[in-house]
């Protein structure tokens, strides 16, 4: 008989993560369902009912909400009996982890999704990390950056946690048809500037966006064409980004707060820079896969899942953290030098699919959920 999985999440909009599980986990092992921790509607939630996913929405807005959403909680998982509940993110975590350990649920799993996000900017709430690490019976961790953390600051017993790395369609980013990224071309870069130097990072401190602009901002005297597309560009640190980005030309730079189709918008880029601001900033760092499944030459700093498979000059350059300087020098080396931004786009490509390919991830899962 199937085995009863619930999936609950918060504060999400989109992942493709969880669209792919839901496609491609095995129907005849297990029955999926999620609970949604979402202020409204989100097109998770519409590709779920799309797929006649059962899914429950319950409106969040905030910590406050966290005592009626845990009663929520448990009233859903009475009435399906899951074998397993997963969860994911901070507030689901908490919420879903203490709602499935007061219905005895056997099989509580959590993935870490952050690292050292809490210790270095809110350790009020590391222990609100001690305690879903406590109430759950496994910890999926998602790179050995998460796996470290774990073990040295937070003393989880390694028997606990199981290494699955991020999944991905790698050839949903390698094969994009034209018209696609001719839309988003004709969207978000009308005036047909180039070079076009890509971010796709939250606005947040660490994620390092603020060594990115003065960086491009050097760049324009030598390519006054240049544009800076900056995707997600939303979150905590936005006061600051702006007020960089204000230094900037008007029609050099554009701000795309979301975009779906995330496959044709790696290829507007000519180089691609992510550079958070330490080894530990980043839990994983989707976007150092996916640059590098999308052929885009990048510049990076190492954190979390890049510490694993990035080698500076062998498949993107990779600069020292918190230095606008050497992120110029890198964009002009890759702009300038197209044999080496080739090979490092040859080379990015090779490796991806035994370390990062989807169906890695669903077995690893599947196994968990038997275990």
């Amino acid at each position: 008989m199937p085995k009863k999985i619930t999936y609950i999440v918060s504060n999400l909009e989109k992942a493709l993560a969880f669209e792919w599980i839901a496609d491609y986990l095995d129907k005849k092992k297990f029955i999926l369902n999620f609970i949604l921790l979402n202020p409204g509607n989100s097109v998770l939630e519409e590709f779920l009912r799309a797929k006649q996913i059962p899914v429950h929405r319950i409106l969040f807005h905030g910590k406050k909400d966290l005592p009626a959403v845990i009663f929520r909680i448990v009233t859903i998982l009475l009435r399906n009996k899951p074998e397993v509940v997963h969860t994911h993110l901070f507030y689901a975590n908490v919420a879903g982890l203490m709602a499935a350990w007061i219905c005895r649920v056997p099989n509580r799993i959590y993935t870490r999704h952050h690292s050292t996000y809490h210790h270095m900017y809110h350790p009020g709430s590391v222990k609100y990390d001690r305690l879903t690490n406590f109430l759950a019976t496994g910890i999926v961790a998602i790179s050995k950056t998460v796996e470290e953390l774990l073990i040295e600051k937070e003393d989880v017993r390694r028997k606990k946690i199981k290494l699955i790395h991020h999944g991905f369609m790698l050839d949903d980013f390698r094969n994009v048809p034209a018209d696609s990224v001719t839309q988003l071309h004709e969207k978000y870069n009308p005036s047909a500037k180039h070079p076009v130097i890509g971010v796709i990072s939250r606005y947040t401190e660490w994620k390092g966006i603020q060594f990115i602009i003065p960086a491009f901002k050097k760049l324009l005297e030598k390519y006054p064409q240049a544009m800076l597309l900056l995707a997600n560009a939303e979150g905590d640190y936005s006061h600051r980004i702006k007020s960089l980005l204000r230094e900037l030309p008007e029609n050099s730079f554009a701000e795309i707060r979301f975009e779906n189709n995330i496959f044709a918008l790696y290829k507007l880029f000519d180089v691609f820079v992510h550079t958070p601001i330490d080894k530990y900033s980043e839990a994983f760092g989707q976007t150092y896969v996916e640059a590098l499944a999308s052929g885009v030459p990048s510049v990076f700093t190492l954190s979390g899942i890049a510490n694993e498979f990035i080698i500076d000059r062998q498949n993107a350059l990779v600069v020292p953290y918190k230095n606008s300087e050497a992120v110029y020098y890198a964009i002009q080396e890759l702009l300038t030098d197209s044999e080496l931004a080739s090979e490092l786009l040859e080379n990015g490509k090779k490796g991806l699919e035994e370390k990062f390919s989807l169906h890695n991830m669903i077995s690893s899962l599947e196994e968990l959920y038997t275990a």
